[in-house]
């Protein structure tokens, strides 16, 4: 899991846990409701962090920021049954799938290229 920071003005930035894809070379996914407060919001801000960290010793994390390149419908077969799967595993990503479908289809697919990280070890 990765955790989201997301700008709010007149407030501190939106923090919450989220599921995200990632692979060397190409851009951040992550899938949200494009209704919800996170959705509005990285909608309105244009840009996000994301924070990525191991939960045992030796702690490591990477941190990452920049712009959003695009927000598209999200396709729940195509961008949430392998999130989910990557989560859940196979047989419990499907059952989230299937028990949840109707709840994902205002769902917005949000992509993050060009950033800049940190990282740390120890």
């Amino acid at each position: 899991m990765g955790v989201i920071s997301i700008p709010e003005e007149g407030r501190g930035p939106l923090t919450v846990p989220v599921w995200y894809a990632y692979e060397p070379g190409e851009e951040l996914r992550i899938v949200t409701g494009g209704t919800s407060r996170k959705g509005r919001l990285l909608e309105r801000a244009g840009r996000f962090s994301l924070c990525v960290h191991t939960e045992i010793p030796p702690y490591k994390y990477v941190s990452v920021e920049g712009p959003i390149v695009s927000v598209e419908r999200a396709d729940v077969e195509r961008d949430l049954r392998p999130l989910a799967h990557r989560y859940l595993g196979a047989e419990a990503g499907a059952a989230y799938i299937a028990g949840t479908r109707e709840e994902h289809l205002d769902n917005v697919l949000v992509r993050m290229g060009n950033f800049k990280g940190s990282s740390f070890a120890r």
